[in-house]
């Protein structure tokens, strides 16, 4: 099993267990600022209700992305973060 696979399933679990859907999640991701990341990770959240607030690094390389979402269920969360990883350079945190 890879560590990807293992880290979803292990997320899952854990929303099941901790959240009762639908509800409020925060995700969060750094982003380089040497091409279109930071529209592409909007265009992921392009959902009405996101609330997505940035913050540039002092040496403006990189962007710090939150964006507060209400989600339907675990699998919809694990969706989101599978998608994102297609944006070349993106961080999950």
């Amino acid at each position: 099993m890879s560590k990807q696979v293992e880290f979803y399933e292990k997320l899952k679990e854990s929303l099941d267990i901790s959240t009762d859907f639908p509800a409020e999640y925060l995700f969060k991701f750094i982003v380089p600022t040497t091409k279109n990341q930071l529209s592409e990770v909007k265009q992921v959240f392009d959902m009405s209700g996101a609330v997505i607030r940035t913050k540039n690094s002092k040496t403006n390389k990189y962007v710090s992305i939150s964006i507060s979402i209400k989600m339907s269920s675990s699998e919809a969360i694990i969706e989101k973060y599978k998608e994102v990883t297609e944006i070349e350079g993106i961080i999950s945190l």
